[in-house]
């Protein structure tokens, strides 16, 4: 930074420490981009990045910088919030439209109830039919804590390994290497998984209770 970078990829706070330390001048940014969008200017963290773009947005100015607001969900409060950084002239571009058919037509999608204490065993037995001794499968839990224990649990006889927030990146790379391999079949993990994961061979997912 200090030398003088191109491009900053950072979280509104650690760029808002750099900037409150001066280390980071935004006045000449020429480009701003908010990735996950909704997620960024919810509750809590449009505080940070309205003091982070202050320094560069003048208000009803034509020369502020081109904003590139990505999101794969836009809420009506998220266009409301983003006309502030937009100019007048702004472009909207939807990759989705009007369809309502979201997923993809190939997957199949199952809701099966159970008891909260048969969870692991229900989910042993659907890894079995669905995915076999062969597939591959990755289940979701809400916490660190269920992924352990499910990973553990004698119900899913295939080799399973967790993955989730308090594993080091390191080892989180080597497991997903694994993963990717075929060297062990089920990893169950946390939402820290839900996003770019590329692994064509999965046969199975499987959300061990709804998403809230």
């Amino acid at each position: 930074i200090r030398s003088g970078i191109d491009i900053l990829v950072g979280t509104p706070g650690r760029i808002k420490d750099h900037l409150q330390n001066g280390k980071l001048d935004l006045t000449k940014v020429k480009h701003v981009v908010l990735d996950e969008v909704d997620q960024m200017l919810d509750m809590g963290f449009a505080e940070q990045v309205e003091d982070i773009l202050r320094v560069a947005y003048k208000k009803d100015s034509e020369d502020n910088p081109q904003t590139l607001l990505f999101s794969a969900t836009c809420p009506h409060w998220v266009y409301d919030v983003a006309k502030k950084y937009m100019k007048s002239r702004y472009e909207q571009i939807d990759l989705i439209g009007k369809r309502t058919q979201k997923a993809a037509t190939t997957v199949e999608h199952l809701a099966i109830e159970c008891h909260w204490s048969q969870r692991a065993a229900v989910i042993g037995d659907v890894i079995q039919v669905y995915s076999g001794s062969r597939g591959r499968t990755i289940v979701f839990c809400e916490t660190k804590k269920e992924a352990n224990e499910l990973a553990l649990n004698a119900s899913i006889k295939q080799d399973c390994q967790s993955l989730h927030g308090d594993i080091p990146q390191k080892q989180r790379e080597i497991t997903l290497k694994g993963f990717r391999n075929g060297s062990f079949k089920v990893l169950v993990a946390t939402n820290v998984a839900a996003r770019g994961l590329d692994i064509p061979e999965v046969d199975l997912v499987v959300q061990s209770s709804p998403p809230k």
